[in-house]
C-alpha cells in the first residue's frame, strides 16, 4: 500500500508562528491549529512540542487521547515510555538517550536542527498495541530564551504490511524525510526480518550459532546463513560492528 507523500509545511508554519512565544498560550481555535488538527485526524497522527532544556511539554494536539490514551493537557514524556510495548522498551530508552544527546549538542552549538525517526509499538486508547512511526524534529531556538525544542509526530502505520518484518530508522539533516510516511520512507534504515533481528539480539546476549540454533529449533547451518545475510544487508564485516552501530542508533 502506498500512502500519499505529503510534506509537513504546516509544521514549519507552526514553528514560525509560535516559537517566538515559546509555544505558550496557543489558542486551539487558531486557524493554523485547526488546520493541523484536521490533518492529524485524517491521517491518524498527533504531535507535541517539548522544551528539551527546561523539560516542559508546551503543546499537544488532540490525537494523543486516541493514540496513547492520554489527554493533551496531561501528556508527559513518561507516558510515551509507559505506553511502549515491553519488547520495544529497551530500544525506546536507548533512542531517548540518543535524542537528548543530539539536543544537547545543538544547545552547546547554539544552532542547528536534526531529524531522527523510528517506529515503536504503543498502547492506544483501547488498550491494544499499534505500530507507530515517531518522527522527532529537534531544533535550536534563541527565542524567547536559548533552548532546544523537540517537535514529535506520532503516526499510526499499521497499514504498512512491510513493517511487520523490520524497523525504520533515520538520523540526519535531510528534511525530505520529514513528511507523511510512505512505503519508501518506512523502508529506510536497518530493516531486518523478525528472525534476523531475533538472531542479532541473541548474539548480543552472548549466544553462539549452535546455542541459537538450539533455542530456535533451527540447524546451525541455517543460523549461519542468517548471519551471513545480515552482514551482507548492512555492509558490515563483523556482527560486533553491527551491534555497536545499532546501539549507537538506539535500535538495539
Amino acid at each position: 500500500m502506498i500512502k500519499e507523500n505529503r510534506p509537513y509545511d504546516l509544521f514549519f508554519e507552526f514553528i514560525e508562528a509560535y516559537s517566538s512565544a515559546g509555544f505558550r498560550g496557543i489558542n486551539r481555535q487558531d486557524a493554523l491549529i485547526l488546520a493541523l488538527e484536521e490533518m492529524m485526524k485524517s491521517h491518524s497522527q498527533f504531535f507535541c512540542i517539548f522544551d528539551m532544556i527546561h523539560m516542559k511539554m508546551e503543546f499537544t494536539s488532540e490525537g494523543s487521547l486516541q493514540m496513547l490514551g492520554i489527554k493533551p493537557d496531561q501528556l508527559t514524556p513518561y507516558h510515551f515510555k509507559e505506553a511502549t510495548h515491553h519488547d520495544d522498551l529497551k530500544r525506546n530508552e536507548l533512542g531517548i538517550a540518543k535524542l537528548f544527546k543530539l539536543g544537547h549538542g545543538l544547545f552547546v552549538a547554539r544552532k542547528g536542527e536534526i531529524l531522527i525517526s523510528t517506529d515503536f509499538r504503543f498502547r492506544n486508547f483501547s488498550g491494544n498495541y499499534t505500530n507507530q512511526l515517531v518522527q522527532c524534529y529537534v531544533f535550536y531556538s534563541p527565542l524567547p530564551a536559548d533552548t532546544v525544542y523537540l517537535l514529535n509526530i506520532n503516526t499510526d502505520i499499521e497499514w504498512c504490511i512491510k513493517m511487520k518484518q523490520g524497523s525504520h530508522y533515520y538520523l540526519g539533516n535531510d528534511l525530505s524525510y520529514f513528511r507523511y510516511p510512505d512505503d519508501e520512507l518506512l523502508m529506510t534504515g536497518h530493516v531486518f526480518t523478525d528472525r534476523e533481528f531475533e538472531i542479532i539480539r541473541m548474539i548480543n546476549n552472548g549466544l553462539d550459532s549452535e546455542q541459537i540454533a538450539e533455542k530456535l529449533f533451527l540447524s546451525k547451518h541455517t543460523v549461519n546463513t542468517h548471519r551471513k545475510n545480515i552482514l551482507e544487508k548492512t555492509g558490515k564485516a563483523h556482527i560486533s560492528d553491527l551491534i555497536y552501530d545499532l546501539y549507537e542508533r538506539g535500535i538495539l
